[in-house]
């Protein structure tokens, strides 16, 4: 993948937050948290520039580009954080102003003509057949007209973290589905399984708030 374009983009959004949320959330000093991100930088680059352009119909290059820069920075600090303490730092980082009001512009099309038919479609590319850090899904809408599932068979995430021996830490970037809904507005996420705990499947189920 090139690193000028999307991952650029996303560097120059996030960096910032990413850096910030070390001291706020992960107890390092300014100077220590300024050395990481100096060092993580490179890394997301190097780590970009080892994975597979992603298929223009593939909603999901933005979700792999968001692990590597974490990743980035788990590698580039001097001490690796528990799951709970990533959890806090990932969403914290990614949830800036933008982000926010990227959530609540998507969550007012949630169910729409458009939004179902770019899941049927999504579930159709079976896009991690040919790249094994893209995702498979299949789509399910709820009898009862309350909302709908994605039930992913493959996650890239999964890939990368395994990959780079951050396995381990993978349930702190689930969690964030939670956070971006909550973000949205318009939905209750709903999940039972996940592949990183072990399930056959990662389901994630939006439910009309009004519902």
């Amino acid at each position: 993948m090139k690193y000028f374009g999307m991952p650029m983009g996303m560097w120059a959004l996030f960096a910032g937050s990413f850096r910030r949320q070390l001291t706020a959330v992960l107890g390092y000093d300014a100077e220590t948290a300024k050395d990481i991100t100096k060092k993580a930088k490179p890394r997301y680059r190097q780590i970009i520039s080892e994975l597979p352009e992603f298929e223009k119909a593939d909603r999901f290059k933005m979700n792999i580009v968001n692990c590597a820069m974490l990743c980035a920075f788990i590698l580039s600090a001097p001490q690796r954080p528990d799951v709970q303490r990533l959890t806090d730092y990932y969403a914290k980082a990614m949830m800036t102003k933008p982000m926010r009001w990227f959530c609540r512009k998507s969550g007012k099309k949630k169910f729409s003509e458009k939004d179902i038919a770019g899941m049927k479609a999504t579930a159709a590319l079976r896009a991690a057949d040919r790249n094994p850090y893209s995702w498979n899904m299949d789509f399910y809408e709820y009898p009862d007209g309350s909302g709908y599932e994605g039930r992913f068979t493959r996650c890239g995430i999964c890939v990368l973290m395994k990959k780079l021996g951050l396995y381990d830490l993978t349930p702190a970037l689930c969690r964030l589905d939670y956070t971006m809904s909550d973000a949205g507005g318009a939905t209750d996420f709903v999940r039972r399984y996940t592949l990183a705990s072990g399930g056959d499947y990662c389901d994630c189920g939006y439910r009309r708030k009004d519902n």
